[in-house]
């Protein structure tokens, strides 16, 4: 058996996963925040070291001379594990005091300030990070534009910006580490219906099919929804073989012990005339099971059929024609004038057609037995539903039988012992199948039996 892993484990590992790729996001952007953030830090010390030594140049006897301030210095010396580099050059390049070494990078072209500039080079093989000042005088015995560049390692510049990024991840960590327990609390948490499902499912009788509570989130209900209409098409199967159990034991039984007892006389009957009345009688019965027995299996196989055949766009006059079509009414009742009352224009449902088919045949055939010509089947539209109708010009059962038509067994007066009573049981099987509606009514034209479900538009 393959190993499988608990929607709870899946999750966790999204959500691990998922923090994984933040954590590296944040590590990503503490870095470069650090980096950024040490390199302004450290520029302005530059910028103040250089901006100290240029104010202190002045002109005596017509050139330039800087005196060193401790104040530059001593700005450069907040890095103490960084080397420094300076020179100062007049008009012509000349170092007036410093490094040879150390040059002024060109201005940048891109913008920036006319006379501060940034630039990155080597020193003494390690790299650096210069600024150039340029300060211009135009006195009478001079006149030019002096530099100033100063120079600085970048050893505190880099200890400052991993500092700033091991404390940012640092926090990271444990805010993640506290978000991943507090994540695979609420997991568990909300995985707590998923148990309580499963110790009601292990905790329940084989036999109990009734509908599980679904009062449970939203999330599951859609999985509870399932399984209790699953378990009530179950139940519907069950309880149709049940039924087809316990009806063939209870109806069968009488009619064969009388076919057998009728039998039994029919052979022992010396007299012919009374012989052939006995097998009149046998003949009638016979006839009888056939059809009892006919219903009762046409009934279980509607049930079957209804919830497990694909539901099909079918078109109900199609199902009426095909009634017509096969003629059953002139066997059962070859002297009764018959009507087919169908438009032009689709009435389309969503069904199963044989089990349609079937429905309509034992309204027709109940028509032909119980109704006075002539009989009428049609289908006519109303709104959103649509009617597949059976009528015949009789006034219908009593008034107190129709409360009681469509039930198994039920039996109308007018059929004297000669109907199974499950004819129109079968019509209403299929009704409540597909959420449709048995309907009987009482016109002027006569007593209607009609199956109305909803209409569904027609595809092409």
């Amino acid at each position: 058996m393959p190993e499988r892993r608990s929607l709870g484990s899946r999750v966790a590992i999204g959500v691990i996963a998922l923090l994984l790729v933040g954590g590296v996001v944040v590590a990503i952007a503490s870095f470069a925040y650090g980096r950024q953030a040490a390199r302004s830090a450290y520029d302005r010390l530059l910028l103040g070291a250089a901006n100290d030594i240029a104010e202190t140049i002045t002109i005596i006897a017509g050139q330039p001379v800087t005196d060193l301030p401790l104040s530059a210095f001593q700005l450069l010396a907040l890095a103490a594990d960084d080397r420094i580099a300076y020179a100062v050059r007049g008009p012509d390049g000349a170092l007036l005091t410093g490094q040879d070494t150390v040059t002024p990078a060109n201005p940048p072209r891109d913008g920036g300030a006319e006379n501060i500039w940034f630039s990155d080079a080597a020193m003494g093989g390690e790299p650096a990070r210069f600024i150039t000042v340029t300060r211009r005088f135009a006195e009478r015995d001079f006149s030019g534009t002096v530099t100033v560049t100063v120079g600085q390692t970048l050893r505190a510049r880099n200890d400052m910006a991993l500092g700033l990024t091991r404390d940012a991840l640092i926090a990271t960590a444990i805010g993640g580490l506290a978000l991943m327990g507090l994540a695979l609390a609420v997991i568990r948490r909300a995985m707590r219906p998923l148990d309580h499902l499963a110790e009601d499912l292990l905790a329940r009788d084989p036999r109990d099919l009734t509908p599980m509570d679904s009062a449970v989130p939203a999330e599951v209900a859609v999985m509870i929804d399932a399984m209790n209409r699953f378990m009530r098409r179950l139940d519907r199967q069950i309880g149709s073989m049940k039924n087809l159990i316990s009806d063939t034991a209870h109806q069968l039984r009488t009619p064969v012990a009388a076919i057998r007892a009728q039998a039994e006389l029919i052979a022992e009957e010396p007299d012919s005339r009374k012989r052939d009345l006995m097998l009149g009688r046998l003949s009638r019965r016979t006839r009888s099971l056939g059809t009892l027995l006919d219903q009762m299996l046409a009934r279980a196989l509607v049930i079957h059929r209804t919830d497990s055949a694909q539901r099909l766009p079918v078109d109900l006059r199609d199902v009426a024609l095909e009634v017509v079509e096969s003629r059953d009414h002139e066997l059962l009742s070859p002297q009764t004038e018959v009507e087919l009352r169908i438009g032009p224009d689709p009435a389309m449902v969503l069904g199963d057609e044989m089990s349609l088919v079937e429905a309509a045949k034992n309204m027709f055939n109940n028509a032909l037995r119980h109704g006075q010509a002539p009989v009428r089947i049609g289908v006519s539209t109303e709104g959103d539903k649509v009617s597949l109708w059976v009528e015949d010009a009789g006034n219908g059962p009593p008034p107190e039988l129709l409360d009681r038509m469509g039930q198994r067994f039920e039996r109308n007066a007018a059929s004297r012992g000669q109907s199974a009573g499950l004819g129109l049981s079968i019509v209403r099987a299929v009704a409540e199948a597909f959420e449709g509606e048995l309907t009987f009514e009482r016109r002027e034209t006569g007593f209607r039996v009609a199956l109305t479900l909803d209409q569904i538009e027609e595809t092409a």
